[in-house]
């Protein structure tokens, strides 16, 4: 797929999806257009019918077609959102195993991504996901090559983070079609401080923002993160940055209030948490996944952190049917976490 070679996008938005990665998309082809003076790209909302559907924000966006084998676009992206995995169907899977048979290129938005997996459409591939999703999908998908990047082309396939990402991969493919010029107009149009590269790492939690100006802190939080499926001792991450582990977790007390292993201890948590709330893979292998060795350790440990047990997650999950958060916090009515 050569992407100087797209103008026509088509979105198939499915059920919760994410608003902002949509619009983001649409708007920077629309200021492109602008820019130029002339229509240069266009846009389409799609659907399995041409009934608009529900964002997870309750809000649609109309018109939307129906898929028309006589006139689909130069690519199709798949709009993931919330709870991607209870909205994707048979009527989907088969609609997009159909798009790749005929030999159009297909993308994905957020957490569309998981739709194309479940395809079968990304087998062998390298993608892009927002970061919540990284490590279920992986556990998930062992075939597809997940890259902590803010968009990947790989191919005719091209896949996007979630929020304002995928304004960074239209830039990107701006750029490609139309020249840096008018990349840089839209992106100052926008009022965005630069155009950010498909490589660059998207930021995959708040740690990467909570201690500004502290480039060996940063590092260490981007190693513990990268080796979350594994207990990595605090020495080898010391090593790694080239300083003692004295060190280390002297940066970590200074500005994080406590100690590295605590600090990878509660990271570890919280992508259990998401992996509960988004998998039925039984307890024990989320607690293999999540790098706690016992599973009688995980129980204990999720329990004090979060106030009640992992398969007590999984059941509140079901019954509350809200999206799943990765910051611990729960409803009023849900058990308060426990004291610390």
């Amino acid at each position: 797929m050569n992407p100087a070679e797209l103008s026509h996008f088509g979105f198939l938005t499915l059920p919760d999806y994410s608003m902002i990665a949509v619009t983001n998309a649409i708007e920077a082809c629309r200021m492109a257009n602008r820019c130029v003076g002339r229509t240069v790209y266009t846009w389409s909302l799609l659907g399995l019918d041409d009934t608009p559907v529900a964002a997870s924000n309750g809000m649609m966006i109309a018109p939307t077609s129906a898929l028309d084998p006589a006139a689909l676009p130069d690519i199709v992206f798949v709009c993931g959102g919330v709870d991607v995995r209870s909205v994707v169907g048979k009527p989907h899977l088969a609609a997009l195993r159909w798009i790749a048979r005929h030999g159009t290129p297909l993308g994905a938005l957020c957490t569309g991504t998981f739709a194309l997996a479940e395809a079968g459409l990304l087998d062998g591939y390298r993608c892009a996901v927002h970061w919540e999703d990284v490590t279920s999908i992986r556990e998930e998908f062992p075939e597809v090559e997940l890259a902590n990047e803010l968009f990947v082309l790989d191919r005719d396939r091209l896949t996007c983070t979630g929020g304002v990402g995928p304004l960074d991969m239209m830039l990107f493919l701006i750029e490609a079609k139309l020249g840096r010029v008018i990349a840089e107009h839209v992106s100052v149009t926008f009022i965005l401080d630069r155009i950010r590269a498909s490589g660059e790492r998207q930021p995959i939690s708040e740690n990467d923002r909570i201690v500004p100006n502290q480039p060996l802190l940063t590092q260490a939080i981007r190693l513990i993160e990268d080796q979350l499926t594994e207990k990595q001792p605090m020495q080898d991450v010391a090593d790694a940055l080239g300083i003692s582990l004295r060190q280390l977790q002297r940066l970590f007390r200074t500005y994080l209030h406590e100690s590295p292993g605590a600090f990878a201890k509660e990271l570890r948590l919280k992508r259990a948490q998401i992996m509960l709330q988004q998998m039925r893979m039984p307890v024990t292998e989320v607690a293999l996944a999540c790098g706690f060795t016992s599973s009688a350790y995980f129980s204990s440990a999720y329990r004090a952190h979060f106030g009640y047990s992992p398969s007590a997650e999984r059941h509140l999950r079901a019954m509350s049917a809200l999206p799943s958060f990765a910051s611990g916090q729960r409803p009023s009515s849900h058990p308060a976490r426990s004291p610390a």
